[in-house]
């Protein structure tokens, strides 16, 4: 049986008509990767306004690892909402936001006593982490990476890589900010071996605090264990090590950023448990809530303890309705059945997307860990130019055939797959093939060009 139904072209009628009141509404600015306009969701398949039914292949952006509405997180919900909405933890104290706390806490780690901050999004994380390193080491500097996504608040953006897309014209930047290599080993540079490359790489860390930032101006290293929007790309678990020992040597608090790679989506709960490294902070936001508004920083004690009495704390942060959404959330992808799904779904696409590499000469590299996969499309094998045209030709072609896709990688020329976790197996193979002809036809297209 066929999951993906179209009844109208995407988007149909209705879709337009949405469409169009988007466009007078809302500002120009705010991108959006399809047109498809839902009008409901469960589980990996998601309904449009014109009644055809596609697979998500993009889960929110990685927000929809445990699926789309739960039925445990939306029954929490619905009992928190008849007891109350909101009153707010910097005026009274509730249970939800302590029990998630607590959860999270045990959950993340290291083997410390830990403390956990709620806030609503991963952008809130990801300040308040660097806010909390800077007290506490009483230092201005933080180093970043290239490719990574940190946000778009001046700080995190600041931190945020890909510039044209994000930061272009809104510049000045938060100054105290140091950007380093990260090792992309699709990409390693003519003459040189992976492993000439990664030890290069590792070498520059402690090159940069000569020739860059003084380490002990240094308050954060902060690194995603897998870059999200810079393109699926695993951080080799050497380099985590070398980041852990200049921070253990330099007195540097080292947060590692796991809102897109974290929630079960590598196969561990956390993508860094994968290279047995153990961050001072972790933030966590998007899948923890099952699309709830909700984040976390989860750090050592003394450190999330270091401010001053009302230094750190917004109004809607660690909302009960969030949080004991979350709470359900991870009950349910902090599951050993859960985490095996995960690697299970991971498996298989992975073995599909190899397959492609092979197969068309526009697929320059697939790669990936766990269920948190991608394709890099390119223009020659050999010289590994950035295809953005093609990308987005293969991902409008799959979207109006019924998946739902985004794009990533710091060239655009990438699609990612985020898929969620509960999708079943029959889902995720047709919703493959679905893309992998749409690359089928982009290739051909490309072979009679030339």
């Amino acid at each position: 049986m066929s999951h993906i139904n179209l009844i109208t072209e995407i988007p149909g009628p209705k879709g337009k008509a949405m469409l169009e009141r988007r466009k007078n509404a809302l500002p120009a600015g705010l991108a959006k990767s399809t047109e498809v306009v839902v009008e409901k969701a469960e589980g990996g398949v998601v309904w449009d306004v014109d009644g055809n039914r596609l697979l998500d292949f993009a889960g929110g952006i990685g927000m929809i690892n445990a699926g789309h509405r739960p039925e445990k997180v939306v029954n929490a919900i619905k009992t928190q909402l008849d007891k109350y909405i909101h009153t707010c933890s910097l005026v009274t104290t509730y249970e939800p936001y302590i029990e998630l706390a607590e959860l999270l806490n045990s959950l993340t780690p290291g083997n410390f006593k830990k403390k956990t901050l709620l806030c609503n999004t991963g952008t809130e994380a990801v300040e308040n982490a660097v806010m909390l390193s800077r007290y506490y080491t009483k230092r201005p500097a933080v180093i970043c990476f290239e490719g990574a996504y940190h946000g778009r608040s001046l700080l995190t953006l600041s931190l945020t890589s890909k510039y044209s897309l994000f930061k272009k014209g809104f510049g000045s930047f938060a100054s105290d900010i140091y950007r380093l290599p990260a090792p992309n080993l699709f990409r390693v540079p003519n003459g040189m071996t992976e492993e000439e490359y990664l030890n290069w790489t590792i070498a520059n860390l402690d090159h940069a605090l000569i020739a860059q930032v003084d380490p002990e101006a240094v308050a954060a290293i902060i690194i995603e264990p897998v870059l999200g929007e810079g393109g699926f790309i695993p951080m080799p678990a050497p380099f985590l090590k070398k980041i852990r020992e200049i921070c253990d040597k330099h007195g540097i608090v080292m947060i590692a950023d796991e809102i897109q790679s974290g929630s079960a989506r590598t196969g561990k709960l956390f993508a860094i448990e994968h290279s047995g490294v153990v961050p001072d902070i972790i933030t966590m936001a998007k899948s923890m809530g099952a699309g709830m508004p909700v984040s976390a920083v989860i750090g050592k004690a003394e450190i999330m303890d270091c401010t001053h009495l009302g230094g750190i704390g917004g109004t809607y942060s660690g909302s009960p309705v969030s949080a004991v959404a979350a709470i359900e959330t991870l009950k349910i992808i902090s599951s050993k059945e859960f985490l095996e799904r995960a690697e299970h779904v991971g498996k298989l696409i992975h073995s599909t997307l190899q397959k492609w590499k092979q197969k068309y000469a526009c697929v320059g590299d697939v790669r990936g860990l766990g269920a948190m996969q991608l394709v890099e499309f390119v223009k020659d094998k050999q010289t590994k130019e950035p295809d953005m045209q093609v990308a987005m030709d293969v991902l409008k072609d799959a979207v109006s055939h019924g998946i739902i896709l985004i794009r990533a990688g710091l060239y655009s020329n990438c699609i990612r797959l985020l898929p969620p976790l509960v999708m079943t197996d029959d889902q995720l193979i047709e919703g493959l093939k679905v893309l992998e002809d749409a690359i089928a036809r982009a290739d051909a297209k490309g072979l009679n060009a030339d």
